[in-house]
């Protein structure tokens, strides 16, 4: 049992104006800037978690030695914080991320930070600068909780002293437009993650081996890249850093297909939050393996008559084109499809506050 942190807090002394503020959240775009606070905890192997306090968002000095800029002990989370209708905030799903943190922490030899302290880390930083909730149609306080290595030595082991942090930027609606589909290139050079490997854990390094093949999705004119196993290169995994679903028949017979988890797969919480909301409204849904084939047959037949990403990010971004070296196809017409903006809206709604919130999902930051 976890005795409960106590957490010291520093409020900033010269917050951002309010007129600066507001222009930001005019139009915050996506991590450019960040809130007046901070969240800190450190570990290390003689006090365990100890010095947790809030304080005013600044750089920090780092050593040349610090373990993280050579081996790579780095772990993140990405959670939001979402204006409810009474003009307070709420957190989505926070245990979900604090469980996947401990899991990502375990698979890099990092300690583990307890459920309710990553919790209540988050919850803090949010009531300080509840000011920086944006209000707009889709918008929300990203979250960035983060942990690295803090012992400064070149001997290659796991650190003997962490630093876990969170810091938060206002996010703008990801479509300001309407919802738009993207064209995604399926990388048959490059895995994302290889049986054994570190690709169910939300570490850096997973993200850095990524941004060459996104790089080749880009030369050739797609938005995304899509991943496939390691062992076959045939079988479909995630898309760019979201999961990735395909929905087979139309309308209330429709079936929610998504690679089943494994290993070299991240457990998305919008991807369990939507597969949740799926079910409530009457579409079937199936965890399973899809391979590459299956793919460009079901769209060339019309038995798949949409595919969409999902994330924390944009929720849901539908796919509309899809693109390997020898082959390129349409998803059904290459817009929208409706059950794909069905469940977006759906959770939204939840997020927001909108519907109720069934099962405990929303965390409020009062």
């Amino acid at each position: 049992m976890t005795s409960r942190i106590t957490f010291e807090q520093h409020p900033h002394p010269s917050p951002r104006p309010s007129a600066d503020r507001d222009a930001v959240l005019a139009a915050p775009g996506f991590g450019r800037h960040f809130t007046d606070h901070m969240v800190t905890i450190d570990w290390s192997t003689e006090h365990g978690w100890h010095n947790a306090r809030v304080e005013p968002y600044a750089p920090f000095a780092m050593d040349p030695a610090n373990m993280t800029l050579h081996y790579g002990q780095a772990i993140f989370e990405g959670l939001k914080a979402y204006a409810q209708p009474d003009r307070t905030a709420a957190l989505f799903r926070p245990e979900a991320n604090a469980r996947r943190f401990q899991r990502s922490a375990r698979r890099l030899a990092m300690p583990e930070l307890p459920v309710e302290t990553f919790i209540e880390a988050c919850e803090l930083l949010v009531r300080h600068d509840e000011a920086w909730v944006p209000h707009g149609a889709e918008q929300a306080l990203y979250l960035r909780p983060f942990m690295f290595a803090a012992e400064n030595t070149l001997g290659v082991r796991p650190a003997a002293a962490y630093r876990f942090m969170v810091i938060a930027t206002p996010a703008g609606a990801y479509f300001s437009g309407g919802v738009n589909p993207v064209s995604v290139w399926v990388s048959e050079q490059y895995v994302r993650a290889a049986p054994g490997g570190t690709g169910a854990a939300k570490c850096a390094g997973n993200y850095a081996a990524s941004l060459i093949a996104q790089a080749e999705a880009a030369d050739h004119g797609c938005d995304q890249v899509v991943w496939l196993d390691a062992r076959e290169r045939r079988w479909i995994e995630e898309v760019g850093v979201m999961n990735l679903c395909f929905v087979y028949g139309s309308g209330g017979d429709a079936t929610i297909v998504t690679p089943q988890l494994t290993d070299t797969l991240l457990a998305g919480v919008t991807r369990d939050s939507l597969l949740t909301i799926a079910d409530e409204l009457g579409y079937r849904t199936c965890e399973t393996r899809i391979s590459l084939q299956d793919w460009q047959s079901g769209c060339a037949n019309g038995s798949i008559s949409e595919v969409f990403a999902c994330g924390t990010a944009a929720v849901i971004t539908p796919v509309g084109q899809a693109k390997t070296s020898g082959a390129g196809w349409t998803v059904g017409d290459g817009r929208p499809g409706p059950v794909s903006l069905r469940l977006r809206d759906a959770l939204l709604r939840r997020q927001t506050g909108l519907e109720a919130d069934l099962h405990g999902w929303l965390h409020p930051c009062v």
